[in-house]
């Protein structure tokens, strides 16, 4: 049985060989859209707020 240092360092040679993913790039979001969603999530956690 290997050591932790052997099976670490054979994952990280691993984890280094593997291609980072891509994401494809988000359109900004417009900024009412932004302080909307905040707005609805402070109101939501308010005191004696419905949920």
């Amino acid at each position: 049985m290997d050591s932790i240092e052997t099976a670490f360092a054979a994952l990280s040679r691993r984890m280094a060989s593997l291609p980072l993913p891509t994401c494809p790039p988000r359109k900004p979001e417009p900024i009412a859209s932004l302080l909307a969603r905040v707005d609805a999530a402070r109101r939501a956690h308010e005191p004696g707020a419905r949920r």
